[in-house]
């Protein structure tokens, strides 16, 4: 991979809205952890949660994937695996929404991995967010004492 590599517009655009969303609901998910079960229960509660939430997902996911097939550079890999991965997660709470929870709660039951899980997709955040919104870099500018003068 080259260091001359330049973020594509849609990369950088996807990573400002799926970093600060990984930074935000990874870090209320570990500050909160005492309710995570609670609010895993009540989802689970009823047919209508795992739908509802499974169809917005898949269709979150679908933008990404179609919008986004870019497998150069580590944030372009992590916003395409990314979005397949929602698209994974919609149809699981589409198709088998009690599986998906007894998935949810064994990984709650882990404690302490599923924090160190939280915190690491929040650092993911943390680099899509710059990679979003720091301006990027034009390697090819011209400064403006390098133009010859006109008259």
């Amino acid at each position: 991979m080259s260091s001359s590599h330049q973020t594509p517009a849609t990369t950088r655009m996807f990573a400002r809205v799926l970093g600060p969303f990984l930074i935000v609901v990874c870090t209320t998910a570990v500050v909160r952890t005492a309710d995570m079960r609670a609010v895993i229960s009540e989802f689970a509660a009823g047919a209508l949660w795992p739908w509802m939430a499974g169809a917005f997902v898949l269709i979150g996911g679908l933008i990404i994937v179609a919008l986004h097939q870019h497998w150069r550079g580590v944030a372009e890999i992590i916003v395409s695996v990314t979005g397949w991965l929602v698209v994974l997660r919609g149809v699981l709470l589409l198709a088998f929404p009690t599986a998906f929870v007894s998935m949810a709660n064994s990984v709650m039951d882990m404690g302490a991995l599923w924090r160190g899980a939280c915190i690491v997709f929040a650092a993911i955040g943390l680099y899509l967010t710059y990679v979003g919104w720091v301006p990027a870099t034009r390697p090819h500018a011209v400064s403006d004492h390098a133009r010859p003068a006109h008259a």
